[in-house]
């Protein structure tokens, strides 16, 4: 049975996979082919592009492809695209199930109506029923004024299930394109979030509204990706391009587990017998001639962290934002672990606030999804200043400390240099919990340094002598120097019990990865609470 255009008919079962055929290949090009060609022309992918993009081939799975529109209020009487302007679906990122959204920009705009949210809502219970990590890809205004409320009301339901997921999954927003509204909120809840320089936006307001109040200032200078790595910390990843961006959100993926009681991800690793130092490797040997003899004599602590782990590879995490304090995953003997790490060639390794928000935000991440912490030390304090001061050091530094007392993840701490005052606390102490505390023979552990701290101690003495017209440059250094061998060494700390080992540098590799072997079977008593309340 044949229709007049020549198809089956309706009323026969060729007939209706015919219809499902066409309602399906509407679903993809839901606005027509030339709003496809326009995204491509600005040099952008689409929604669906982007899915394909992120998933491994043909294993994404979508979920309420014809889902339409049903409000009747203005102009979307007549205009109900299929799908209503957000993909959703799950599939496999390198083999792994993984739930997503994809806005489309296409579909009015981007605007986000109650079917859309309806969409979102379903694939985020599902994430969390079947815990699954989720990634959502960002690109459209706000709520849709048409609908009114109806949109307000899921952007509710949206960030309640995100909280809700909070620890739970790990989530990480790709924003691609203008986000408002709404919109920054969804992102703002998540793990990460990563942006496109020149391309991505995150604005409270519209940008209409913004562009009107802000005297001629372009809106990327206001909510653009290096606005958000740099200023406000909302940003973790700043991308060249899509392409970018979805590849780093995989190799997040990679170090992240699925859920929060599974275990960090393992790749096969050859692990060697014996005790710390029995295999050492050219780079292992590197590590004991890496810090300089002078404490005026900076180096970078990347060099470090890339002797220390597998390959050599560091996934850095904000690498913008605060870079006195470098965060980031990696993999040692095949684990994936986290790495916080004073950096000593910006501000000598200094703490100020940023830096404090930075460490906190990333080890209570990690924390939450079981993720082994390695901190590596070599901080002169918290940075001293009226404008850091006036900037809230105080509460920005409790967080670090919070973070660290906090957390029940394994948490291993190498003092490599400088751990002075409160910031050698803060910094994963064992006193704060952490698990195994180790430090090299360069480590320098106390209130301050020797400069510092003689002209207090001596005062007196000094000013005797400089009566007397006695050396007293020379003097001091003779007080320096008795300082720095009764007290600022890591002997001290190590009679005290303060770090478990004074360790070769080269044997550092082979001390942490038996110390993650040792801690992958920790347990944590928890005390009976609704929960902790962090200093925000």
């Amino acid at each position: 049975m044949l229709m007049s255009n020549g198809a089956p008919s309706i009323h026969t079962t060729a007939g209706k996979l015919n219809e499902l055929r066409r309602r399906m290949a509407e679903a993809q090009a839901p606005v027509g082919a030339e709003a496809i060609e326009k995204v491509h022309d600005a040099g952008l992918m689409t929604a669906r592009e982007r899915i394909v993009a992120l998933f491994d081939e043909g294993s994404f799975v979508e979920t309420d492809a014809l889902a339409k529109s049903r409000s009747n209020s203005y102009d979307l009487a007549f205009c109900k695209p299929v799908g209503d302007g957000v993909v959703t679906g799950y599939g496999t990122v390198d083999g792994r199930s993984v739930c997503a959204f994809s806005a489309d920009s296409t579909v009015l705009g981007g605007s986000f109506g109650e079917v859309t949210g309806e969409k979102i809502v379903k694939i985020l219970d599902l994430a969390i029923k079947t815990g699954r990590p989720l990634v959502t890809i960002i690109d459209g205004r706000g709520a849709r004024l048409q609908e009114g409320v109806n949109s307000l009301a899921f952007y509710g339901e949206i960030c309640q299930r995100l909280v809700k997921a909070s620890g739970l999954i790990p989530q990480i927003s790709v924003v691609l394109g203008r986000s408002s509204g709404g919109n920054v909120f969804a992102s703002a809840l998540q793990d990460f979030v990563i942006m496109v320089r020149g391309q991505s936006e995150m604005l409270f307001g519209t940008p209409e509204m913004i562009a009107e109040r802000s005297a001629g200032k372009s809106t990327q200078d206001m909510g653009g990706a290096d606005i958000h790595m740099e200023k406000t910390g909302l940003c973790h990843y700043v991308a060249d391009d899509e392409a970018d961006a979805l590849t780093y959100a995989k190799e997040l993926l990679a170090h992240l587990p699925s859920n929060n009681r599974a275990e960090a991800p393992k790749q096969p690793w050859v692990k060697l017998p014996g005790a710390p130092g029995s295999h050492p490797r050219p780079e292992d040997l590197e590590l004991d001639a890496i810090v300089p003899d002078s404490d005026a004599t900076t180096y970078d602590m990347v060099e470090i962290i890339t002797r220390l782990v597998d390959d050599g590879d560091f996934l850095e995490v904000q690498a913008g934002r605060a870079t006195n304090m470098l965060t980031g995953f990696a993999c040692i003997e095949g684990r994936s672990v986290a790495v916080v790490a004073n950096q000593p060639q910006v501000l000598a390794g200094a703490i100020d606030t940023a830096a404090a928000d930075k460490a906190a935000r990333f080890i209570r991440t990690c924390d939450a999804f079981n993720i082994p912490i390695i901190t590596l030390v070599d901080v002169p304090g918290f940075l001293p200043s009226l404008e850091e001061e006036q900037a809230g050091s105080v509460r920005s530094a409790a967080k670090l400390f919070y973070a660290y007392g906090e957390a029940v993840t394994p948490c291993v701490t190498v003092v490599v240099r400088k751990a002075f005052g409160e910031a050698y606390n803060a910094m994963g102490s064992k006193h704060l919990g952490a698990d195994i505390n180790l430090a090299w023979p360069t480590a320098q552990i106390a209130i301050d340094d020797a400069a510092n701290s003689v002209p207090r101690l001596h005062h007196q003495q000094l000013a005797e002598a400089a009566e007397k017209g006695e050396d007293v440059e020379a003097l001091t250094a003779k007080l320096q120097a008795e300082y720095e061998t009764q007290v600022v060494n890591p002997y001290v700390a190590a009679e005290r019990g303060f770090v478990d080992s004074v360790i070769p540098p080269s044997h550092t590799r082979d001390e942490i990865a038996i110390a993650l072997r040792l801690l992958e079977r920790k347990v944590v008593p928890s005390y009976p609470k609704r929960h902790g309340n962090i200093p925000l």
